[in-house]
């Protein structure tokens, strides 16, 4: 899968929330100030070469729709940050997160309720 620059992955954050919509939609979207149609036209034509997204005619317009899914792109991105930045490794990912001074107790309780939440479904699946 192909890296998004910052303004497709805006984009598609915005497709992503919508469904399905014209460039006039995602105009709407942007906070102000409002990148040009003709900018946000170009970005979606990128998005649709690298396999992003396609489209159906609609009379002279056409409505766009994405076809790799939220999940799927995050997937990917986490792989890439995990072996970018981790060497592939998840504790080395949680480490960084459980040291990091800005996070609060809240914080790290639910991470830690998530991490045992897994354990528990984990632990069931292998019963």
């Amino acid at each position: 899968m192909k890296e998004l620059t910052r303004a497709e992955e805006q984009v598609m954050q915005i497709l992503w929330r919508l469904g399905k919509g014209y460039i006039n939609d995602f105009l709407e979207c942007f906070p102000l100030p409002k990148p040009a149609y003709n900018t946000v036209s170009t970005i979606v034509r990128i998005l649709e070469k690298k396999g992003f997204i396609d489209h159906e005619a609609d009379g002279k317009s056409y409505i766009y729709f994405p076809i790799v899914s939220k999940s799927d792109y995050t997937k990917h991105s986490m792989g890439q940050l995990l072996n970018g930045y981790f060497s592939n490794s998840y504790k080395q990912l949680v480490s960084f997160f459980a040291h990091d001074e800005e996070l609060t107790i809240n914080e790290l309780e639910e991470m830690k309720r998530l991490i045992d939440k897994q354990i528990e479904n984990k632990l069931r699946q292998n019963d």
